[in-house]
């Protein structure tokens, strides 16, 4: 089987298409892969440290600017061409799209020349760019299923899920002893995200200020610019840990008994897929503001709670952390609905479809 995938600018959108390949991979004998994305963001150095053959397009995500845009117009036409002309010459079976605007020439290409092709959304509010393709795709997948409504002129929309959430279930497990905490006493990890944020960094202090004398214990991540200011002038409880990044996050989420995080796709197939009760403090700084609605798509579940930035302090923090841990009914029945929205077979289910596409 020969594909070409195309996913890019984001982990959130990256990370899914390599699980899906890894499945491929196992189940599928002499594949052949090849990756489109932009030279200039992160699948340009990800995907060829994976050995997989990658081609970079020259092209970028609109602006307000209409001399930019203009000109990125121009980029997708050339990337269009492009695209046409390294599958006439490659001739994939099938072409996967996960997101991003580098994904619009690749899948129109393929369209073009006859070429099945594949989408999936990784977030409750549908992408500008697969919004635009999903009428144009064989068959589209989704991680919510509210999502699926969402595509009403797509041929064929399957709810699979977001098939990161089953790297969270393989990966090596992190005890909380081999970061120096104890093994013993319930773990609470905050982070916001792999980058971190100055925003929220600030008013977390307070919380972690409170929390020293509690029966928990803290794992704060701070993002790697942001951990020298962090800890400045700063003195912690025994029980509270600072780090500037944790590398496997999810392997110590698997001994995690809550998490306060953003609300991306990846961090939400993680913690649907390990059942772990979650407060999400959405970013307010991304497209659609999607995160928002990712969250709300556990909290209207009552698989979750939300705390929105603009509200947050560390008072209102160490309330809610304390009111759902001395509330064991209502924990357990988070999890349980955790449990039933979550899809932990993702990659199985989108392969199992490509090959009844195949068919």
């Amino acid at each position: 089987m020969k594909v070409i995938v195309s996913a890019g600018g984001t982990g959130g959108h990256i990370y899914p298409a390599l699980a899906v390949l890894e499945k491929l991979k196992k189940e599928t004998k002499d594949l052949e892969v090849l990756y489109i994305g932009t030279k200039n963001r992160m699948e340009s150095e990800i995907i060829p440290q994976r050995n997989i053959e990658f081609i970079g397009l020259d092209i970028y995500g609109l602006s307000k600017n209409i001399l930019v845009d203009f000109k990125n117009v121009f980029l997708v036409l050339k990337s269009y061409q492009k695209c046409k002309k390294i599958m006439q010459e490659y001739k994939p079976d099938i072409v996967l799209g996960f997101g991003g605007y580098v994904t619009l020439p690749v899948i129109l290409a393929a369209k073009k020349l006859g070429i099945k092709t594949f989408l999936h959304e990784q977030n409750s509010i549908v992408g500008k760019t697969n919004k635009f393709l999903s009428n144009k795709a064989d068959l589209v997948a989704v991680s919510f299923l509210s999502t699926m409504k969402k595509f009403p002129k797509a041929k064929k929309v399957i709810y699979s899920g977001n098939p990161c959430g089953e790297n969270a279930l393989t990966t090596k497990e992190i005890k909380p002893s081999d970061i120096t905490l104890d093994n013993k006493k319930k773990l609470v990890i905050v982070v916001a995200g792999s980058l971190g944020s100055s925003s929220i960094n600030e008013k977390m202090k307070e919380f972690l200020r409170l929390s020293k004398k509690s029966d928990y214990q803290v794992l704060y991540i701070t993002g790697k610019s942001h951990y020298d200011e962090f800890v400045k002038n700063s003195r912690f409880g025994s029980n509270i840990k600072v780090m500037p990044y944790l590398d496997n996050l999810a392997g110590l989420m698997r001994n995690c008994d809550l998490i306060i995080t953003r609300a991306g796709a990846s961090t939400m197939s993680e913690i649907l897929a390990l059942n772990l009760p979650a407060i999400f403090i959405p970013s307010p700084y991304v497209a659609g503001n999607h995160q928002f609605y990712n969250a709300l798509e556990i909290v209207k579940n009552n698989a979750g709670l939300m705390l929105e930035e603009d509200k947050l302090d560390g008072n209102t923090l160490f309330s809610m952390v304390n009111e759902l841990f001395g509330d064991k009914k209502q924990y357990e029945i988070m999890k349980m609905n955790l449990k039933n929205l979550g899809k932990t077979n993702s990659s199985e289910l989108i392969v199992k479809e490509i090959k009844e596409l195949l068919k």
